[in-house]
């Protein structure tokens, strides 16, 4: 079995202060940086852009995991890859042709997500599971950090872990929102193996950011 890892939400961090926790996120043992990139159309809020995106980088040596809630996503995605993403992961409901979108992500040399919302049905990205290096679940409707985790989801993760043993597809399987210790066990052994945290991790343990990612990957 893959080695759970860690992709922290900078969304929890101190924004007055992104690079510093970037580096307390790496030196604490983050496997990646979670980047949610919102725009206030797709999503009803508003994060940031490719030039934050690109300073941030600067700090960080581990990659970056920019999901890009923004539609229409197309155009945008090489805009992403230039500041530094490594990981690009899309909605399917946000471009006019998910493969074309795929093929754009791979074409710049990097990773290609698709991210489903609670509500989304495995049938939007069933075709392009062979195409892809990473699914995202979303137990949160997406657009606000520190909701509550929607436990229903996991049918859908467990399916994707099925589909992905049965045909040897390699894909990730990533879950994002509202995880914390008790619910991520759940994920894990729902068949995911990323875990996406950003208020637990920042906030849990009077914010001891090493110990929190190490109870969330020991699940």
């Amino acid at each position: 079995m893959k080695k759970i890892q860690i992709s922290p939400s900078i969304l929890s961090a101190d924004f007055s202060q992104l690079g510093n926790e970037i580096k307390k996120l790496e030196q604490a043992g983050a496997d990646m940086i979670h980047v949610d990139v919102m725009d206030g159309h797709f999503v009803p809020n508003l994060t940031i852009g490719p030039p934050v995106i690109k300073s941030l980088k600067k700090h960080s040596s581990i990659k970056f995991d920019v999901h890009l809630m923004i539609s229409p996503v197309h155009k945008y995605i090489e805009d992403y890859s230039k500041a530094g993403a490594d990981i690009i992961t899309v909605h399917p409901e946000a471009t006019e042709n998910l493969k074309s979108s795929i093929l754009k992500i791979k074409k710049l040399g990097k990773k290609a997500g698709v991210s489903l919302n609670p509500e989304s049905e495995i049938s939007l990205i069933e075709n392009h599971l062979d195409e892809i290096d990473l699914v995202l679940i979303m137990s949160v409707n997406p657009g606000f950090g520190g909701q509550k985790f929607m436990p229903e989801v996991l049918d859908k993760v467990k399916k994707l872990k099925k589909i992905k043993d049965e045909k040897k597809f390699n894909y990730d399987i990533e879950i994002d929102g509202g995880i914390n210790f008790e619910n991520s066990k759940l994920a894990v052994n729902a068949g995911a193996n990323i875990l996406v945290s950003g208020t637990t991790i920042f906030k849990s343990n009077d914010g001891d950011i090493k110990k929190n990612i190490e109870l969330l990957r020991s699940h």
